[in-house]
């Protein structure tokens, strides 16, 4: 799963996520691109399941780019843990996304197959997302 080698600071902050992404917002790398329509976290998990969705779609064709990468560490108290002693333990890690960002690129593929390639990968993240071509 993809992490984080060294951070700064072991335990964040909460924080908002509010308007939208001005960056990552355009094509770089491929063809077509998966787009978000709204903000959440995305987990590591949840991008590795897609990434892995779209990797067994493809086979052996294609080039595949993850624009994201989880470096938010979230945090969570085991259970039947009683109030105060601290914020707990990093469980995760994630990416804080808005709307906008393009989050998976590809290359070297028919447009039908990247279409039905991403449309696997969105049943795998939590959030809505659009198909866009250069």
């Amino acid at each position: 799963m993809l992490m984080p080698k060294k951070i700064k600071h072991r335990k964040w902050r909460k924080g908002r996520s509010k308007g939208i992404e001005r960056r990552g917002t355009e094509l770089s790398f491929g063809s077509y691109g998966l787009k978000v329509l709204e903000k959440k976290w995305i987990t590591a998990r949840q991008i590795e399941a897609a990434r892995r969705a779209i990797i067994r779609y493809l086979r052996k064709g294609g080039k595949l780019w993850i624009r994201i990468f989880p470096d938010k560490p979230i945090t969570k108290k085991g259970t039947e843990v009683p109030m105060g002693g601290g914020k707990g333990s990093v469980e995760y890690y994630a990416f804080p996304i808005k709307p906008g960002r393009i989050i998976f690129e590809l290359e070297g593929i028919k447009e039908e197959m990247a279409k039905e390639a991403f449309k696997r990968a969105t049943d795998k993240l939590p959030v809505k997302t659009k198909f866009i071509k250069r």
